[in-house]
């Protein structure tokens, strides 16, 4: 046991497995992981299930969709096409686009500043996400709306702005999205396990999409993979992302001039489909989130590191994990998760009902075991919103409410209770506090739909 622990200490693979396979025990990570410096992996490797009918595990290969992560695939092809005088990014979208009637420049759909709203918080992309569009169609659910600021002047994150870079790298080229990807980038690089999830193409090695929730996994909602389009309908594995880091160091895919642009810092610190954080060292980042899957690509430029996780349950805590990682790479201790608090007190919930959950939540607060975070009490709410349980829901929405009243999350979920619970004035003003709690005007059509939904009751 102690040339183990000694063996421990000084080896940052099993360090770094160690700390991914606690994530895992806790329920807090499921999927495959890869950490690197200069190009080797020091870690690659599966945890827990790709597809938990059939008990098969997740590996190095197994394919995952990769939500966001996708838009720097999509930003990378509108910069070759830039380079080859196809593309001009300060031009407006109508000169590809000439029916569209918002005037907004490329450059601001690339760094998320053209103030169109983006189509996943309005209501109507939850009822039409199982219908199959063509995207000059689906654009239509977005194209006529106000725009929520004047292009250029702000930063919103749009999932809208990289579908319609989508359109027009298939109207500028005529092919589609899918073949520019295969012949431009992923066929040069030999990433072979990545490309469109269309869900009627057989593809190996691919990846179930879980719910994580407090009853249990269940499989995650369908989607239509044409809505995500370039915004988010890729998979790839943490190999291939891998070859997609080492390519980002050369020029095979795109110049110098075009990775500068690409990696330069506007608004929010985001440039064309990476956050960038400038430091002692520069890291160069992006998450992803869809349904039953979220994901992380972090490059740290010099020393030359990369981290990936990719996760099939949804919601893990993967900037946390990447922290972690991190920290150990760098020679230090990594904090180690705590014990969800949520799904502990769930079990008291069903046991012994919500006065014995608040006790509960008191020593856990004392006690420095649990994760007692927020997030953990509007977790346990919204489970019990959505089996009618109002009134519980009520009082753990004003604990998390009393812990943090400036989270925008938690002002949410108040609204959400308080509207179930037929409280139309203290539902508003809880919208209305989200609104104002923002420093983003991303949310506002969902919430303002809210609210005028409720003032006209």
């Amino acid at each position: 046991m102690i040339w183990f622990l000694l063996l421990l200490a000084a080896d940052p693979a099993a360090k770094t497995d160690a700390l991914i396979a606690k994530y895992h025990e806790l329920g807090l990570f499921n999927g495959s992981a890869l950490v690197a410096e200069n190009g080797q992996a020091i870690l690659r490797k599966g945890y827990g299930e790709a597809n938990m009918e059939w008990h098969i595990a997740n590996t190095p290969d197994t394919r995952f969709r990769l939500g966001s992560i996708t838009k720097q695939f999509t930003a990378t092809l509108v910069m070759q096409l830039v380079e080859k005088g196809l593309i001009d990014l300060n031009a407006p979208v109508q000169r590809y686009l000439p029916d569209y009637p918002k005037v907004v420049t490329i450059h601001q759909l690339l760094n998320h500043t053209s103030g169109i709203p983006g189509y996943t918080e309005l209501p109507a992309f939850g009822r039409d996400a199982r219908r199959p569009q063509k995207p000059a169609e689906f654009m239509k659910m977005f194209s006529g709306l106000e725009l929520l600021f004047e292009p250029g002047t702000k930063f919103s994150y749009s999932n809208s702005g990289y579908f319609l870079l989508g359109v027009i790298l298939e109207k500028v080229t005529g092919k589609p999205y899918e073949e520019l990807l295969r012949e431009r980038i992923f066929d040069p690089l030999g990433m072979k396990e990545s490309g469109y999830d269309s869900t009627r193409p057989i593809v190996e090695k691919r990846a179930a999409g879980y719910d994580a929730t407090l009853d249990g996994y269940f499989n995650t909602g369908y989607l239509d993979m044409g809505e995500p389009f370039a915004a988010g309908s890729l998979y790839s594995s943490v190999d291939d992302l891998l070859r997609w880091d080492q390519a980002l160091y050369g020029e095979k895919i795109l110049s110098a001039a075009s990775k500068e642009k690409m990696f330069t810092p506007g608004l929010s610190n985001y440039g064309y489909a990476f956050t960038i954080h400038k430091g002692a060292v520069t890291t160069i980042e992006h998450g992803g989130g869809i349904n039953g899957f979220n994901t992380v690509i972090s490059r740290d430029i010099e020393p030359k590191r990369l981290y990936v996780l990719l996760n099939n349950t949804g919601g893990a805590p993967l900037n946390e994990i990447v922290t972690g990682l991190r920290a150990i790479l760098d020679g230090k201790d990594a904090a180690m998760p705590k014990i969800p608090a949520a799904p502990v007190l769930y079990k008291t919930w069903k046991a012994s009902g919500i006065a014995a959950v608040m006790e509960q939540w008191k020593s856990m607060l004392a006690g420095g075991v649990y994760d007692v975070r927020d997030g953990e009490l509007t977790r346990l709410a919204g489970t019990l919103l959505g089996k009618g349980k109002t009134a519980d829901a009520l009082e753990l929405a004003k604990a998390a409410e009393a812990m943090a009243p400036k989270s925008v999350g938690v002002a949410m979920l108040m609204g959400q209770v308080q509207a179930a619970a037929g409280h139309r004035v203290e539902a508003v003003q809880a919208y209305a506090r989200a609104i104002d709690l923002s420093d983003t005007p991303r949310a506002f059509p969902m919430l303002t739909n809210a609210i005028w939904e409720l003032s006209k009751n």
